[in-house]
């Protein structure tokens, strides 16, 4: 079992931490971090010297396709389904006004 932290302890870090404690939030916070420096040392304990390190506890594959270059949509395919089309170029509803003048 790990050594628990004392209360002056616990005051430096909430002064250092510019936190205003009760003394009962005191009492309460040294329980409390002494509790989990407590499981930290437990941690610390296990042998883990055959164990091989991982980023994932599951299994991951890349659900990405291979970048290959394929040829390119012709223009009568990339029109097909087009709702207006000029020539090889869609066509769009004006947006803006392009008289001089405004009327």
């Amino acid at each position: 079992m790990a050594e628990s932290l004392s209360i002056a302890q616990v005051e430096h870090v909430a002064k250092l931490s510019r936190l205003k404690l009760s003394e009962s939030d005191v009492a309460r916070y040294t329980q409390q971090l002494s509790s989990i420096l407590d499981y930290v040392a437990q941690l610390q304990e296990a042998d883990v010297a055959d164990k091989l390190p991982m980023s994932h506890p599951l299994p991951l594959e890349s659900v990405m396709r291979m970048d290959m270059v394929e040829s390119a949509l012709s223009t009568a395919d990339v029109l097909k389904n087009a709702p207006g089309k000029e020539g090889a170029f869609f066509t769009v509803p004006k947006v803006l006004d392009t008289s001089v003048g405004g009327g």
